[in-house]
């Protein structure tokens, strides 16, 4: 019969990009397991936080890509991050007494619903996840810094070769991209708001991208026409991700 803690890491995306931090044992497994009780569905474009939500809840993205987002005193948007299958969404919101930010579906996801009590609970009783988790909530921290460095050091080229350079890496971690490429449902307005570019600019830089023979972004795929050359244009350093490998046994 075959072992259902395997299966919990096969099908779990959260279980695969933790153990990128820590080899999970059986009782870790279970643990994220647990956290998995409660799935939901989200639409494209419902809420699932919102900023000033005294509600302390966060999920866990098990399919689809959601975004998270500011709103600012004027009504306009600037997108924060992408969130991918593994990840936690709204983690912060579980922690602070008011949620900083929102986040919604841009395609349809589904999600595990986790309460503080949960993170609590589970963090007692295997330390080792709980490890993983902070590991994970480093990694997205210093996510945020190159996304700083993207808008206020990068040209828009690299900006944009060294953000799909990123994804693709995520991606990678859970099993869903390679060398060659990925599927991605971003569309150049999405881009645009993440990166500080008008949707106009990211057209065009698409393009030079293209013509270079670097990559190319058409109907929904991302492909690597040359992912070496794309790695040395966005001088494109993954340290930062520590994706190599587990660092606890």
């Amino acid at each position: 019969m075959t072992d259902p803690a395997i299966l919990t890491l096969q099908d779990s995306p959260l279980a695969r990009k933790l153990s990128a931090f820590v080899r999970l044992a059986p009782a870790d497994l279970l643990a994220v397991s647990d956290l998995h009780r409660r799935r939901r569905k989200f639409a494209v474009g419902s809420e699932m936080i919102y900023q000033g939500q005294t509600d302390q809840v966060a999920f866990v993205l098990a399919s689809g890509w959601a975004c998270s987002y500011k709103i600012l005193p004027g009504g306009t948007r600037q997108i924060v991050d992408f969130q991918l299958p593994g990840d936690f969404l709204g983690l912060r919101s579980v922690l602070f007494r008011t949620s900083d930010h929102n986040v919604e579906p841009i395609t349809p996801v589904q999600a595990s619903e986790v309460t503080q009590r949960d993170l609590l609970s589970v963090f007692a009783s295997t330390p080792r996840l709980a490890a993983a988790v902070l590991w994970a909530a480093s990694r997205d921290e210093a996510m945020v810094v190159e996304h700083l460095v993207d808008l206020g050091r990068r040209s828009a080229a690299e900006r944009m070769a060294h953000f799909l350079l990123e994804l693709n890496a995520r991606l990678r971690l859970v099993g869903m991209a390679d060398r060659k490429g990925f599927a991605c449902p971003l569309s150049q307005y999405l881009l645009a708001d993440a990166l500080g570019l008008s949707a106009v600019h990211v057209n065009r830089v698409l393009r030079e991208l293209r013509e270079e023979g670097l990559v190319t972004f058409q109907k929904g795929q991302v492909t690597f026409d040359d992912y070496d050359g794309l790695v040395e244009a966005a001088s494109f350093d993954r340290a930062y991700l520590d994706h190599d490998g587990p660092l606890l046994i």
